[in-house]
């Protein structure tokens, strides 16, 4: 049994189409820029906007299949939410917050109680049972907001940035609870955020979005480790290229020429690490590195004992130096560089 979930929307000139499938025990991160129609996706799978292409069945029901005139209600899904800013009722106590959704799902009152106690202590709340949202902590409100949502047995669970409105403060160690909590529950799991840090670390899977499309699908470790987008390429830190290679150079779409050490020939993509860039005022003679480009400053970054240097030519790249090697190179936002990597230096898969 699994999530199966083919999520067709227009959203004005967005056209959001997008697959994947979940299995229990699995988490699947939704990473992306704003904008690129995560959270509607999992509004989808929430049914709290229908398709209107697609189809979406969880543990083999359907629950929204246009094409079928298929569409059920969100509460009778068997869906959690945990949303963005937890949407928990502040007149009501934790306790009464937890056990919201059992009552609307007709548990008496007496049961939803028990159960949603049960929930409250094992998130480690059991001494705010009592208290009302404005009294807790980012942290505590998070957790009432996973208990109120696991409370009621879904076998989907959908968190929503669900650290996004924590400070940075309390997110490492909020994180590292609600890893914790997540492994008690052994259905599908599907988490929107822009933060990279909170994918690594909850993730089994991510599925990168883009433009309303799935561009990469992978553990973090296999996307950072071979980037498809210029957005991935961020997320790393690394210069993204793109171009057909014929007889050992990759072509870019702008005429920018990357000399490669070995890779066969096709559409590819190459990465150049900001740290294996060299950078230099006169460009170089005799050097043994066969690529060097020439641009302009267009902005400096410190970072530590680092410097990163911006640079806008046919080819944009994004250099690291240290702080040594800036302050010798005088280096300002619209001087002239040379950028030179070896071609040993730069790594090429397939496009």
């Amino acid at each position: 049994m699994s999530l199966h979930a083919a999520v067709r929307r227009q959203l004005g000139p967005l056209h959001l189409d997008v697959e994947f499938t979940v299995r229990p025990g699995e988490l699947l991160a939704l990473l992306g820029p704003n904008g690129a129609g995560k959270t509607t996706v999992l509004r989808a799978l929430a049914g709290l906007e229908p398709l209107d292409q697609g189809r979406i069945e969880i543990d083999g029901v359907v629950v929204d299949e246009p094409a079928a005139d298929v569409f059920v209600s969100p509460e009778q899904r068997g869906v959690g939410v945990v949303f963005q800013h937890y949407a928990l009722f502040p007149n009501l106590t934790v306790l009464e917050n937890v056990a919201f959704g059992l009552r609307a799902r007709g548990i008496p009152a007496a049961d939803a109680r028990r159960r949603a106690t049960a929930w409250i202590d094992r998130v480690g709340l059991g001494d705010h049972a009592l208290h009302k949202p404005g009294a807790l902590s980012g942290g505590q409100a998070q957790r009432t907001a996973l208990a109120r949502a696991l409370a009621t047995d879904p076998r989907l669970l959908l968190l929503d940035e669900p650290l996004a409105a924590l400070d940075a403060g309390t997110r490492a160690t909020v994180r590292r609870d609600l890893r914790h909590h997540l492994a008690s529950f052994d259905g599908m799991r599907v988490m929107v955020t822009h933060d990279p840090v909170d994918a690594f670390a909850l993730a089994d899977h991510v599925a990168i979005i883009e433009a309303g499309r799935v561009v990469q699908t992978g553990t973090f470790a296999e996307i950072t480790a071979h980037p498809r987008s210029r957005y991935v390429a961020d997320l790393v830190g690394v210069n993204l290229v793109h171009g057909d290679v014929v007889g050992g150079v990759l072509t870019t779409a702008t005429g920018a020429l990357v000399v490669i050490a070995d890779a066969a020939d096709g559409p590819s993509f190459a990465v150049l690490r900001p740290h294996s860039l060299v950078l230099v005022r006169d460009r170089p003679l005799g050097t043994s590195a066969r690529n060097t480009w020439t641009g302009t400053i267009a902005d400096l970054d410190r970072i530590g004992d680092r410097v990163r240097v911006h640079i806008e030519s046919e080819l944009p790249l994004t250099a690291e130096i240290t702080n040594e090697a800036f302050d010798a190179l005088a280096l300002r936002p619209g001087d002239t560089i040379h950028a030179s990597a070896k071609a040993t230096d730069i790594e090429v898969y397939p496009a």
